[in-house]
């Protein structure tokens, strides 16, 4: 059975939503899918505080595992099937740069930036029209799939009072 994009992105929130009350890590989940099977090949979830790494976004954990399966650094090279990353929150400035080398031929997003940003999270500066630059890469661009459930993890987790992470915390000395 193949799951359809509203599937697949509902798997994806769930993720973000598990790894929220596990205590994993972030509101954030991402996984890669091949295009046109559906056929998962990763799940990666933020991990940043629990494992003291600032780079172990969602998308990061993805994208790595994903390679790392299929023996490819290059996820659209010749030979290697056609890759979906889908990510329950648009992917923030860092998260955005590793999508073109990554080889990924479309992104699926729930929640916007704006909503992560609106729990405290800094997103990083991203480029006015990034989601043109990537469609002109050969990136689909898809956005605002369940936004409303994915929007609903975020807030779960602004509730329960867990520390919003930065690269800047807002102190004197800083």
């Amino acid at each position: 059975m193949t799951l359809d994009v509203e599937q697949r992105m509902e798997f994806v929130i769930a993720a973000s939503r598990r790894n929220i009350c596990e205590k994993t890590g972030g509101p954030f989940a991402a996984a890669v899918f091949e295009s046109h099977t559906g056929r998962l090949v990763s799940l990666g979830v933020n991990l940043v505080e629990t494992r003291g790494l600032s780079v172990l976004h969602a998308e990061i954990v993805a994208l790595m595992l994903a390679q790392r399966k299929l023996r490819t650094w290059d996820l659209g090279g010749d030979g290697v099937p056609d890759h979906d990353l889908f990510t329950s929150t648009e992917p923030c400035a860092m998260c955005l740069g590793s999508i073109p080398w990554s080889g990924i031929r479309s992104v699926v997003m729930g929640a916007r930036d704006e909503d992560a940003r609106s729990i405290g999270f800094d997103e990083g500066e991203k480029p006015e029209g990034w989601a043109a630059a990537l469609s002109r890469r050969g990136i689909r661009v898809l956005r605002d799939v369940r936004r409303g459930s994915a929007r609903s993890v975020l807030d779960e987790y602004r509730e329960k009072g867990v520390h919003v992470y930065s690269s800047r915390e807002t102190r004197a000395d800083a």
